[in-house]
Parts: C-alpha cells; structure tokens; sequence
C-alpha cells in the first residue's frame, strides 16, 4: 500500500541545510520515493506557525519509506542538518487511506 513522508522543517542554517537537501533527491529514486511537494509556497491555517518547509514524498509501501530511512545514504544526508542545529525537522510516515473508525 502507498505510503507517504511527511516532513516538516524550521532551517537555522540555509547553506548547511542545503549539503543535506541536494542529496535527497537522489536517494529518494532509489526506494521508489516520487517527491509530490518539497518546499514552495504555504500558508498554516491552524496551529503555531513554526515549521517553515514542508515536504511529501510518495512511496510505493511503507517499507520502501522506511528502508529509505534507514538506509546509510539518507543517514549520511541527515548528517549535515542533524548537526549543529542546522534544522529542526520532524517526518512521519503515514499509509495512505481512510482508516477512520465507522461509527
């Protein structure tokens, strides 16, 4: 089943963010992962507005967004934003479909 990062960053440093970002891309082609939205434009109708970048990525399955994860490159990536406050990310993965309890 389909499954999705969701990522939301507040970035401290542009120019060191950025070694971590330029590799994503890459990465991601790897585990299937097909990039539906990475940064642009927004606008927060609920909540604090903290988080300034906002991604979706789309995976085949959750095991795909996982292993992708988990895998050494994005580890590596991660390297460059993880250190020295660089940016505040948080990502979920999410499967796609309705699961609401019925009533």
């Amino acid at each position: 089943m389909t499954a999705y990062w969701l990522a939301r960053a507040k970035i401290n440093n542009h120019d060191e963010y950025m070694k971590y970002a330029t590799q994503v891309p890459a990465i991601l082609e790897k585990f299937n992962g097909k990039i539906l939205t990475r940064g642009g434009n927004h606008k927060t109708l609920e909540g604090r507005n903290y988080f300034e970048r906002f991604v979706v990525i789309e995976f085949e399955s959750i095991e795909d967004a996982e292993a992708c994860f988990n895998s050494e490159e994005y580890k590596a990536a991660a390297q460059f934003r993880r250190q020295n406050n660089v940016g505040d990310n948080e990502l979920t993965i999410v499967e796609a479909g309705d699961l609401t309890p019925k009533a």
